[in-house]
């Protein structure tokens, strides 16, 4: 049939855990003062913008990357407070050993998120849906967070699946199910879809996962490039990527399509600040550095220009990067036009990578795109998934 999986081989179990609006959540952990209270972290009301937003918060419609003033004007009562990456990396740390104690195959995303393979299991588990429930409540139980699962037999469902109970439940796509989700699916809602390809899609008729079924491979290549491949796979619920513990990694980005356009050079700085810290969270977590920093600055536009910098050594720490960042972005002050989008990517000198292609929604969002769809270079997608939610 149309769709199915491949049945060559035994039928993988994927799990996609993604803790909830876990920096937002943290935050009011710690604080009993803020629960229950919408919260957004980073910035502050006067300018800057918005990494994370809880659950609270979104229901006025703040979101990740929204400038602050923006946000503010959504929810008055909106609490802002300041980012503790150090205290996200620790709670990560100690969320991977509970990964691993499942599995060795586990693909950090950020600090927040995961995939894992979970076809052979360590607790002997006969059934992945089990396994993502007990990963569930051991997270619950040892760091106060809930987290939500996604559960299907690859990456693309698995990370669709965690997105349908949010917050703080499960789904389960099987290979059944698989085909019908995505054809009911608009395609904006396809996590390597940006906003820029959505309207590409829509523009030529593309409107739902059925109308994208419904082209052809040689279509997608004419029209998106070496992404089309990607596109006429997912179309059809299949994507054999690996979960892969251990890539080689030569390069680490985030970068962050904006609601609302920065015109204040103070609220590029604040972006930049977001994304680098987000950056070298998951370089300090991976005990890995690079020597080159590139910035990436998109206009209103469209209009896009890079920035990088080699040093000598590899950059030593999230202050280094950020100053490099931030410097870089000065040299383009005053704004030419509002900016919709930075990016900041750290990587060895002999691969100055773009940074991870935009996306929208989750908390300040990071990028780590292995090789294939999630890496293309198409011009705002497939992307990685974000981060959050």
């Amino acid at each position: 049939m149309v769709g199915c999986p491949a049945v060559t081989a035994a039928i993988r179990k994927i799990c996609h855990v993604d803790l909830d609006a876990f920096y937002a959540s943290v935050e009011q952990r710690d604080d009993p003062a803020l629960r229950g209270r919408p919260v957004a972290v980073g910035g502050s009301r006067e300018r800057g913008v918005v990494a994370a937003a809880s659950y609270e918060a979104r229901r006025f419609g703040v979101r990740s990357a929204m400038p602050s003033l923006q946000a503010v004007r959504l929810c008055p009562d909106l609490v802002f407070v300041k980012p503790r990456f150090e205290v996200y990396r620790t709670i990560s740390r100690q969320i991977r050993d509970i990964y691993e104690s499942y599995t060795p195959l586990v693909e950090p995303l950020s600090l927040d998120e995961a995939y894992l393979d979970v076809t052979e299991n360590r607790k002997g588990m006969p059934y992945a849906s089990q396994v993502a429930a007990a990963i569930r409540a051991e997270i619950l139980a040892e760091t106060g967070l809930t987290a939500s699962a996604g559960v299907s037999y690859n990456k693309f469902l698995a990370k669709l699946a965690s997105d349908h109970r949010k917050p703080n439940g499960q789904f389960v796509i099987t290979p059944a199910m698989g085909p019908d989700f995505v054809a009911g699916l608009a395609v904006a809602r396809f996590h390597g879809v940006g906003p820029a390809t959505a309207a590409k899609m829509q523009a030529l008729g593309i409107r739902t996962g059925a109308d994208l079924r419904a082209c052809s491979l040689a279509f997608l290549q004419q029209h998106f490039g070496k992404a089309g491949a990607h596109f006429h796979a997912i179309a059809q619920a299949v994507d054999e990527r690996p979960v892969r513990p251990d890539r080689p990694r030569k390069s680490s980005g985030s970068e962050t399509t904006y609601a609302q356009d920065l015109r204040d050079p103070a609220q590029v700085e604040d972006g930049i600040r977001a994304l680098a810290a987000e950056v070298w969270a998951w370089c300090d977590t991976h005990r890995w550095s690079g020597r080159t920093v590139t910035l990436k600055l998109r206009y209103a536009d469209f209009r896009t220009l890079t920035r990088s910098r080699t040093r000598a050594a590899a950059i030593a720490g999230q202050n280094d990067l950020t100053a490099i960042a931030i410097d870089l972005a000065r040299g383009l002050f005053p704004l030419a036009k509002p900016v919709r989008l930075l990016g900041v990517t750290i990587s060895t000198a002999d691969d100055q990578a773009q940074p991870a292609l935009d996306f929208e929604g989750g908390d300040a969002s990071l990028g780590h795109p292995p090789p294939g769809a999630e890496g293309s270079s198409d011009p705002e997608g497939p992307a990685a998934p974000p981060a959050g939610g």
